[in-house]
């Protein structure tokens, strides 16, 4: 099976990328074959800031989406959402559509 988690909510304040990538690392722990992508846009884009420092005994989203990765699965930003917030990332070619 495929899935693809779309995230749109800032990474901290609520809880809504912390249960997305839960649930996105229980699927690619599974390992049956499938397919997880985590695509992040608007606010969401902020949950792949490296270096992120939570409180002890607080969720880290960074570590979360590198559970992701090493399990396989894939993790989308929009380029739009970067740069409408000032980050950046280094690439070969940008296509934008």
């Amino acid at each position: 099976m495929t899935t693809l988690f779309i995230l749109n909510h800032a990474p901290y304040g609520t809880e809504h990328c912390y249960n997305a990538l839960r649930l996105a690392g229980a699927l690619v722990k599974r390992d049956d074959g499938g397919t997880v992508t985590v695509f992040l846009m608007a606010d969401a884009i902020l949950a792949a800031k490296a270096g992120q420092t939570t409180p002890e005994g607080y969720y880290n989203i960074e570590r979360m989406l590198k559970r992701v990765l090493a399990g396989k699965g894939e993790v989308l930003l929009c380029g739009t959402c970067m740069d409408a917030r000032g980050q950046t990332v280094e690439a070969d070619k940008v296509l934008v559509f």
